[in-house]
């Protein structure tokens, strides 16, 4: 679910933005006019919020973007398996559910502490422990 539309020149360090389906979280916007009749162009870098990749990508300055729905939960840990999910009580709905985690942050987590993951267009990953 898109909350709103921005053009690429509204597009500010910080805000997330849909590229092609995937949401990025823009890290640096370069705006630069051109001439007489030309349009704005903007160069914009963005970091994957689900995946971690970088993408770089030039466009015009009236370009749309979809700003994706960010959802912030937190939940308890109730088992951590070999793979890279882990089993995930939400504490307002306690509901269990299986979510992929990075290897970082899944060292430093035991069964039933509480972590805070965020649910991205219907994608959850465990972002951080609280």
């Amino acid at each position: 679910m898109v909350l709103k539309i921005i053009a690429a020149t509204e597009a500010k360090s910080g805000t997330n933005i849909l590229i092609e389906g995937v949401p990025y979280t823009v890290k640096n916007v370069d705006v630069s006019k051109t001439g007489k009749h030309g349009a704005h162009k903007c160069r914009i870098e963005a970091i994957g919020m689900i995946n971690g990749q970088k993408k770089i990508l030039a466009v015009p300055g009236h370009e749309r973007f979809e700003v994706p729905l960010v959802e912030k939960r937190k939940g308890q840990v109730l088992s951590i398996s070999d793979g890279n999910t882990i089993s995930v009580m939400d504490l307002e709905s306690f509901e269990t559910l299986d979510i992929p985690c990075d290897p970082e942050i899944k060292s430093t987590l035991e069964e039933s502490s509480n972590v805070e993951y965020w649910n991205i267009e219907g994608e959850k990953i465990i972002k951080r422990k609280v």
